[in-house]
């Protein structure tokens, strides 16, 4: 199910490229699929290249699920070069000519592996009172900005024939700043540190091997909105029920959810017997299910 009545319908997966905002990335991805019902599941800084995971059509309102997954990033930082935006698109505000030992890049690295509270960049997409932080920070307004607790699962560093210069590959929770990472290297080695580049490399299921380049997308290259099921558990049902699910009933627990996820909390994406997605369906009353999106079927 790539489209309906005529218009593209699916998820797309994307190889950003460098200089461009993730807003564009949806903009020019409407003129090519010739919908206006394009949405990304996640920001990535204009700087960044790498994967970037689109809805289209009704597949927009399948973002949700998508947007707290974790996130893999190959990643290149300074030493030595501090810049306001904490990133290789900001401006120096401070230069330092220590000579940094490798040993204590390494132990600062691992300190910042696990749970940790991270406080988000001033350049950054974040509201406070409803205003984007990056509008604030080129105001010039400092706001105090509430630290968040992230999951940085991976964080494992090697140096560059720069001495300055390294490369790092990331693994963290949905919400992590990679650039705060870099930008804490700097400050635990006493030398400041900017990140140079980045790249996504995973959302979730989703890897930049399966990507497309943006000038290469057309609807032929959409994942149907079934590749949900890599991320949410996946029951098929029969055509009766099927038809209920369509029409957004609630149901009886039993009517979709097979006895091997009893246990499972869903939400669950509901496939007719075609393997087409219908819906996604969470628990709702006792022994009941309901619907927290439904695809149209037309």
């Amino acid at each position: 199910m790539n489209s309906t009545a005529g218009s593209p319908v699916g998820l797309c997966v994307v190889d950003k490229p460098a200089g461009w905002t993730s807003h564009d990335v949806v903009a020019r991805c409407r003129r090519l699929l010739g919908t206006r019902k394009v949405g990304h599941s996640g920001t990535l800084d204009p700087m960044a290249t790498g994967l970037l995971v689109l809805g289209v059509g009704p597949a927009t309102r399948l973002l949700q699920f998508l947007s707290g997954l974790d996130k893999d990033y190959d990643a290149e930082f300074v030493l030595g070069v501090e810049t306001d935006s904490l990133d290789a698109d900001g401006e120096v505000v401070a230069t330092h000519d220590t000579i940094v030992d490798p040993a204590a890049v390494e132990r600062a690295a691992a300190g910042l592996r696990g749970e940790i509270d991270q406080i988000p960049p001033m350049v950054s997409a974040i509201k406070v009172d409803g205003v984007p932080l990056h509008r604030r920070a080129r105001a010039g307004e400092e706001v105090e900005r509430t630290a968040r607790r992230v999951h940085v699962g991976r964080f494992e560093v090697e140096p560059t024939e720069d001495p300055h210069r390294w490369r790092a590959s990331v693994t963290c929770s949905s919400g992590t700043y990679v650039r705060v990472l870099a930008a804490d290297i700097g400050h635990a080695v006493g030398s400041g540190a900017h990140l140079s580049s980045l790249r996504r490399t995973r959302v979730g299921p989703f890897t930049i091997d399966e990507a497309t380049p943006l000038d290469a997308v057309d609807p032929a290259i959409l994942l149907p909105p079934s590749a949900l099921s890599r991320v949410l558990s996946e029951v098929s049902v029969d055509p009766d029920t099927a038809t209920a699910v369509g029409h957004g009933k609630v149901l009886e627990r039993s009517e979709i959810v097979p006895e091997g996820f009893a246990d499972h909390p869903g939400p669950w994406a509901v496939l007719d017997p075609v393997g087409d997605l219908i819906a996604v369906y969470q628990p709702h009353t006792s022994g009941r299910v309901k619907p927290v999106v439904v695809l149209s079927r037309q």
